[in-house]
């Protein structure tokens, strides 16, 4: 249920690596139709491929509504509502939506992100409906772990935590996931896994805002902060990550909230750190914004300005909760005494954003503000007749 960045790959994986018959399931019929003409609707390197051989195979073909099956997975959004608050409503409407159609003996589980105590949620839904196959299904929890343009490599070989309602849960999803991933099966409960997963990305969000926190101080103090990071971590048991233009992403830059929506007292250093890191885009902000100012004082004339890099990440086309696409937004609507050119190699056109080629908006930009280390951008020489500001790190030295 559901066929996005992570749906369809892990389809596309079952079904290939699994020899499982697949039926992805998606409210979008564009998406739909993609997919059974073997169009990948995602950039993930190797995958369209296999989604054409699978589909020519029939061991998986697309529809707008679900059919009756073994085995039901539910991996749609989880968006926020209010404050940052989860909205569980579309797994609860793909819940809804397999209802009718389970059995005795049947598997049900939820890969989205989803606050701790959803999977019990659920199966309130699924037994208040369908008392009769209380005991009678499994249903349990298990977290996706991928790195999108890896995707292929980590969907079989990444371990994955399984946890269900009950033990018997558990092990009926161990054994549908051993079916086509490598990695070792991690037993645990439904709570813990999906506690788990918000660990893993709250963690790496609380490193990413220590190392952010370091570029706002050095940036005072005037020290290279690619230099300090990269000698602070000779000592064998520093390992701090580099800073960046924020967070973004379906993960990182969301399921910290999930967590400090349902415990703000206790979570005070995840939230902090989301504070950090949400600040660090806004911050870049300003830097551009001054930088315009400058050269139009010292020149007399609009600069032009590049903005380098829309994505999340380096190398991929996801700009989902994209701290670069934000700040170019930002600059955009607030600098209007500059010609801004927006630059994104991964993507081939956006509603938002006229985009322009990485080597003409570095040639004819004045102000270059680099957002997102993409590989194209590093064989970008370093000019002295630019302002560079290079909050990704394309020039660390």
């Amino acid at each position: 249920m559901g066929l996005g960045y992570i749906g369809l790959p892990t389809a596309i994986i079952a079904a290939k690596e699994g020899g499982v018959d697949i039926i992805g399931v998606d409210i979008n019929p564009s998406v739909v139709e993609q997919t059974n003409a073997g169009h990948l609707h995602i950039i993930e390197p190797g995958m369209e491929e296999m989604l054409q051989d699978v589909v020519k195979s029939g061991k998986l073909r697309a529809s707008t509504t679900p059919e009756v099956s073994d085995a039901y997975f539910m991996v749609v959004p989880t968006p926020f509502k209010g404050n940052h608050e989860p909205d569980v409503s579309y797994v609860e409407a793909a819940t809804r939506a397999v209802l009718p159609l389970l059995k005795e003996g049947d598997l049900y589980v939820i890969e989205s992100t989803s606050p701790v105590g959803t999977t019990e949620q659920m199966a309130d839904i699924i037994f208040s409906e369908r008392p009769e196959l209380k005991g009678k299904i499994y249903i349990a929890y298990c977290p996706e772990r991928v790195l999108p343009g890896n995707v292929i490599y980590e969907l079989v070989h990444n371990d994955r935590v399984i946890g269900g309602l009950d033990e018997a849960s558990t092990k009926k999803a161990q054994e549908f996931y051993a079916q086509f991933v490598k990695g070792t099966l991690h037993p645990t409960n439904a709570r813990t896994a999906e506690m788990c997963k918000l660990t893993e990305n709250s963690s790496r969000d609380v490193q990413i805002a220590f190392a952010n926190e370091l570029s706002f101080i050095c940036d005072k103090a005037g020290i290279n902060v690619w230099d300090l990071i990269n000698l602070a971590n000779k000592h064998p048991r520093v390992n701090i990550l580099q800073p960046g233009c924020g967070v973004g992403g379906h993960c990182i830059a969301v399921d910290p909230y999930f967590i400090t929506s349902d415990f703000p007292a206790e979570s005070r250093l995840i939230s902090d750190a989301r504070e950090i890191n949400n600040y660090k885009a806004f911050w870049c902000v300003e830097k551009v914004k001054n930088a315009i100012l400058e050269f139009e004082l010292q020149h007399g004339r609009k600069p032009v300005v590049a903005m380098m890099g829309l994505a999340f990440k380096p190398d991929i086309d996801d700009l989902r909760e994209s701290p670069a696409k934000q700040i170019t937004g930002k600059v955009m609507q607030s600098a209007r005494n500059a010609e801004i050119l927006v630059v994104e190699p991964n993507v081939k056109s956006h509603d938002s954003f006229t985009l322009t080629d990485y080597r003409e908006a570095y040639d004819k930009a004045d102000i270059v503000a680099f957002l997102t280390a993409h590989k194209p951008f590093k064989s970008l020489p370093w000019r002295e007749d630019k302002v560079i500001l290079d909050f990704c790190g394309i020039f660390k030295k």
